[in-house]
């Protein structure tokens, strides 16, 4: 394994937990208190694991349906 592997693996193992950590019950609650949709947040995590691996159709898909949905939720709000 070299440096890049070690990297990429780090990299990895950060959106994993970002992801996890998303699914926590304790998150979901304090992110629904500031107005953030934690499925949406999932949507984003996985775009940018999509993004990291090279897949750019599936980060696009993923990044910009989030995107689309945040901004629906914020023009509703307003």
């Amino acid at each position: 394994m070299n440096e890049h592997d070690d990297g990429l693996r780090a990299a990895d193992e950060a959106v994993a937990a970002l992801a996890t950590a998303l699914k926590r019950n304790d998150v979901v609650a304090a992110l629904t208190a500031r107005g953030v949709n934690a499925s949406l947040a999932i949507t984003v995590v996985y775009g940018l694991e999509a993004y990291l691996h090279g897949d750019k159709v599936t980060a696009i898909d993923e990044l910009g349906t989030a995107l689309e949905e945040i901004a629906r939720r914020a023009s509703v709000k307003e």
